[in-house]
């Protein structure tokens, strides 16, 4: 039986994600806090961010200011601006 939980990106009950699907403590609170189809919306905008403001995501400081971007996605008051 699947897991559900509380989404906070759907406001509501939802099927829950099999694993965390990011490193460290941001992966565990979307992890805890996100469903399937929470984080499906997230890979649409992520794919958004990163051709958008071409990034490579090899690059660290990319890598940080995508974290940053789901951060506030998922936890801060939505969708952060696209460009610094």
């Amino acid at each position: 039986m699947s897991r559900t939980v509380n989404c906070v990106k759907l406001k509501c009950e939802a099927e829950g994600l099999d694993r965390p699907p990011y490193p460290g403590d941001l992966g565990k609170r979307i992890f805890e806090n996100v469903s399937k189809e929470g984080w499906q919306l997230w890979m649409t905008q992520q794919t958004k961010i990163i051709n958008e403001n071409r990034i490579n995501p090899t690059d660290p400081k990319a890598r940080k200011f995508v974290e940053d971007h789901m951060e506030q996605f998922f936890f801060g008051t939505g969708t952060a601006l696209l460009v610094e």
